[in-house]
């Protein structure tokens, strides 16, 4: 038998949702076990022998014969990274195929464009997201006004203080343009590359992804999606730490 595990780490290996989304979940009292709503985040059940288990009144099981499916999808502007929006906004979901349970890796927020990971693989997302595995991910941003100064590339490099503490040293490379900038982040804070140019006074206008990890966006077109190769998918395993089966 294997040993218990937290439910959320099982639900999220068995691609029902991202560990994280997994918890809001339970704190919102979505999730119930052998027919009774759980509250507790440290629930451990056992893997071999898993509870009757249901999410939003649905029973779920573990898939059989599992083949992990992970995604490239380049983020159109002005869509939300949610499969459900309460203000009626256009969200991913009207993107994704209808007959797969898949879900973004992190967000970018709805004016940002770009690369976003779609997968179905709970623990890669996981990984993925944490600080300690350091993943990078490249943006291409353009501010308005006047450019950073030496003096200020300095500190954005070195970290900027926010108001939920301060972010890791990143790479700041600026462009023939003057206002356009590549910024290379081994962390994820809410709005991260927005509120550290608003440190500065200066406004971002364009925030484009165009890798995560060792993945690139390349040439596909805004809302278009294509699954990774598998060269592509064994670096990201590897990026994260985990053996591909």
């Amino acid at each position: 038998m294997e040993k218990l595990v937290r439910i959320q780490k099982l639900l999220s290996g068995w691609g029902v949702a991202s560990r994280r989304s997994i918890e809001a979940m339970i704190a919102k009292g979505k999730i119930s076990v052998d027919g009774k709503v759980i509250t507790s985040q440290g629930l451990v059940v056992d893997p071999d022998k898993p509870p009757v288990i249901m999410v939003d009144g649905k029973v779920v099981k573990k898939p059989t014969n599992q083949q992990h499916q992970i995604f490239v999808f380049h983020k159109p502007e002005n869509v939300v990274c949610t499969l459900k929006d309460d203000q009626g906004r256009k969200s991913i979901k009207h993107f994704l195929p209808r007959n797969k349970r898949l879900y973004p890796v992190g967000r970018l927020d709805m004016n940002s464009t770009g690369l976003l990971l779609i997968t179905d693989n709970g623990e890669l997302t996981n990984r993925l997201l944490h600080p300690s595995f350091k993943v990078e991910k490249e943006y291409i941003v353009k501010i308005q006004g006047a450019t950073l100064n030496r003096e200020e590339k300095t500190r954005f490099r070195q970290g900027v203080e926010l108001d939920d503490g301060k972010t890791a040293p990143c790479k700041l490379i600026q462009h023939k343009d003057p206002q356009i900038f590549s910024v290379i982040l081994k962390e994820g804070k809410k709005r991260q590359i927005r509120r550290m140019f608003e440190k500065f006074r200066r406004k971002v206008v364009q925030l484009h992804r165009i890798r995560f990890g060792p993945i690139k966006l390349g040439n596909i077109k805004p809302g278009e999606m294509r699954p990774l190769t598998n060269a592509e998918k064994k670096a990201l395993l590897q990026a994260a730490g985990l053996v591909q089966s």
